[in-house]
């Protein structure tokens, strides 16, 4: 197998890919997301933005257009774009939000310029650290230092970008909004009942279900801060 890439049929099955029809795709680095929460550049401007038919015309866009992830302008095609990651394309004023829907598939929803400026990020972990300063740590791989420990592990930070400055706390408690990006019920977008431990209990239409706390990310308060269809 070809080092850069890997075959099609083991690729994640969260990728929108024609399977059949090749026998390898691109292995993308090693990033902040998990693999399977995650593709490599070429594979979103050819697969889900439809910008490019072959590796070569992606890699090129890459070179000649600027093309950004969350701010920051991106020219290697390995790089992976994951889960409520931001995705520019000032030139032609195109702006995306990758988000996971019911049928286990990333996909690209577009968006506005403005919401282009800021991102959802769920705290996974903080510590203290130098001079007192609390550290957070997020899904999408984030370090944030924060002054005030008012944060808790679960909970969800609206962050501007590039910059990374917090503007909003999304906490994970009854009446918020979630998307659920793992398990059983992934893809959905629920309002939350109850936390009870390990556990979530949200109402999705008229029905009360449960998943594990762990598969959800807090993106509103009574509605979505992001635009999910």
């Amino acid at each position: 197998m070809p080092k850069n890439h890997l075959k099609a049929q083991n690729a994640p099955r969260t990728w929108a890919i024609k399977r059949k029809n090749i026998t390898f795709v691109t292995k993308p680095n090693s990033g902040a997301h998990r693999t399977e929460l995650s593709m490599p550049l070429n594979l979103v401007l050819k697969n889900l933005l439809r910008k490019a038919t072959t590796n070569k015309e992606a890699k090129k866009i890459l070179h000649n257009q600027e093309i950004l992830v969350n701010g920051r302008r991106r020219k290697d095609y390995k790089f992976s774009i994951g889960l409520l990651d931001i995705l520019s394309i000032p030139k032609t004023n195109e702006y995306y939000l990758m988000l996971i829907n019911t049928q286990n598939k990333l996909l690209f929803q577009s968006i506005d310029k403005k919401e282009s400026n800021q991102k959802i990020c769920k705290i996974t972990g903080k510590k203290i650290v130098k001079k007192g300063l609390t550290q957070l740590k997020t899904l999408d791989g984030r370090i944030i230092l924060v002054k005030k420990d008012t944060y808790k592990t679960g909970d969800t930070v609206l962050v501007s970008l590039p910059k990374q400055e917090i503007k909003e706390v999304l906490k994970l408690e009854k009446g918020a909004t979630v998307i659920l990006f793992r398990g059983k019920y992934t893809g959905t977008i629920a309002t939350v009942v109850e936390v009870k431990d390990a556990i979530l209990i949200f109402k999705l239409d008229s029905q009360t279900l449960e998943t594990r706390k762990e598969y959800s990310i807090v993106i509103g308060k009574d509605k979505p801060l992001i635009k999910t269809k």
